[in-house]
């Protein structure tokens, strides 16, 4: 069965997909260069995926973000 998937590829040459695929054994593909660019919500997505993979930066946002919501559950309302 063949799968479509949306990638972007970098200036070095590295293939990122934009989602996610587990799949049994490995497998051929082929790569069609689109003339445009990645839209900014591929853009965005492909940040978020870099991020997410940066463990101690993912480690200390969620830090950053507990605290935050103890934050504003100490305040008076």
């Amino acid at each position: 069965m063949s799968q479509t998937l949306e990638a972007v590829i970098d200036e070095e040459g590295k293939v990122r997909l934009l989602e996610s695929i587990r799949l049994a054994e490995a497998h051929r593909a082929l790569v069609t260069i689109l003339d445009d660019s990645p839209t900014d919500e591929a853009a965005l997505e492909l940040g978020y995926q870099q991020m997410a993979q940066d463990e101690e930066r993912e480690s200390e946002a969620l830090e950053w973000a507990e605290a935050t919501i103890g934050d504003v559950a100490d305040e008076p309302r």
